[in-house]
């Protein structure tokens, strides 16, 4: 009797180990395809010269940039701040999974980020290129984004010099506050021609992030400024975000982005967590569904596609998944994970790169590819993955 009993016992414990083992194997999986990529990424894109990385691999014949006041550039040396600050993203996330393996990592990357740090104007600011190489204009949704790589560089480790960081930068966004349009900031310093989501949404969650881990009602008093100021000129009747006004005759861009939707509504979650206010988690819910019906569209393999630029579609995952954390609706998390799931098995490059358009409509198999948008895959697999650990 004893064997039998003994037998059972054990037979229990091996199917629960392997149930356990079931449970964990989404969280390993994600957590390894964040981590290779990272690795892969890394070294092709990363220039020892200069401690910094190239905007596109490979780093010849690159295609002309786009995302500038003044027009097309062309790719130089190194990457702008804007693809940088996407590593930098991507390490914050990956920190959280493993601290001793990504501590240096992180370190590295913010040290090397302070080369686009510009002393020489007031208030200091971040420039879109290494101030060592040339002098570049200082954009607001740059500096934003920067900012909240220091904020949640310091939530990560509690190194004050990140706080510091990340305050020194908010500072030079709020400098570029002014009262056309009621308030705002615009796109870049010294340029007054419109009042953007796209800075104004960065600022919002920085100045959020920062009262969370500080309790300053400075910053959230901000943070409330700017989220009032979006909420009233650029929040569309579909429940997203335009792209900008302009300043000469109040008119409105009707152009949307996921990710001027994904800052407002992380910022909505923000403030339901910060106030309690259910206000704002209805806001958030309607966000989330106003995307999701905005942005997406139905596969022809019945998946609802997200479609627009790799990083936009992450940082409207940010706000899915802060939302996720508090309500546990898991529809719009989901329906970026079969994506991006999607994109691993069927568009990728021959060197294991992700192609721009998750759907592989077209053949990218020769195509440049941005940091930005490797870094948001890097990013993206690494919050799966934290997810995934959660729910087992």
């Amino acid at each position: 009797m004893k064997k039998i009993v003994t037998a059972i016992i054990l037979g229990i414990v091996f199917i629960a180990q392997a149930q356990g083992q079931q449970k964990i194997e989404p969280y390993k999986e994600y957590k390894n395809r964040a981590e290779s990529f990272y690795e892969l990424v890394y070294g092709l894109y990363y220039l020892p010269k200069y401690n910094l990385f190239s905007e596109y691999y490979p780093n010849t014949n690159q295609p002309n940039l786009n995302y500038f006041n003044d027009g097309e550039k062309a790719a130089k040396e190194v990457s702008f701040l804007w693809p940088f600050s996407g590593m930098t993203s991507a390490v914050n996330i990956l920190y959280k999974i493993d601290k001793k393996k990504y501590n240096t990592s992180l370190k590295n990357l913010i040290e090397a980020q302070k080369q686009y740090r510009d002393t020489i104007r007031k208030p200091i600011g971040y420039q879109a290129y290494p101030t060592r190489l040339e002098k570049s204009d200082r954009y607001y949704d740059d500096n934003g984004l920067v900012g909240i790589d220091y904020i949640e560089a310091y939530s990560n480790t509690k190194q004050k010099s990140y706080l510091k960081d990340a305050k020194e930068v908010f500072e030079f966004i709020i400098s570029g506050w002014n009262s056309d349009l009621e308030g705002g900031v615009t796109w870049l310093e010294g340029i007054y021609d419109q009042k953007p989501a796209c800075s104004n949404g960065k600022a919002t969650v920085l100045a959020l992030k920062i009262y969370e881990q500080t309790k300053d009602k400075y910053y959230l008093d901000w943070g409330l400024k700017f989220y009032n100021w979006m909420h009233s000129h650029l929040k569309a009747e579909e429940n997203i975000y335009w792209n900008d006004m302009k300043t000469a005759d109040r008119s409105v861009l009707k152009t949307a982005w996921t990710y001027n939707t994904g800052t407002m509504l992380q910022a909505a979650v923000s403030l339901y967590k910060i106030t309690g206010n259910k206000m704002y988690l209805n806001e958030a819910q309607s966000l989330a569904e106003g995307s999701y019906l905005y942005f997406g569209k139905k596969q022809t393999d019945g998946r609802i596609s997200i479609l627009d630029n790799p990083w936009f579609t992450v940082v409207l995952f940010r706000g899915y998944q802060d939302l996720y954390a508090v309500d546990q609706n898991s529809k719009y998390i989901n329906t970026i994970i079969k994506n991006i799931d999607f994109a691993w098995a069927n568009a990728r490059d021959d060197k294991g790169l992700l192609y721009s358009d998750w759907n592989a409509e077209k053949d990218e198999s020769k195509t440049p590819k941005w940091l930005l948008n490797q870094a948001a895959v890097i990013e993206l697999y690494a919050r799966i993955a934290l997810i995934k650990k959660q729910n087992t």
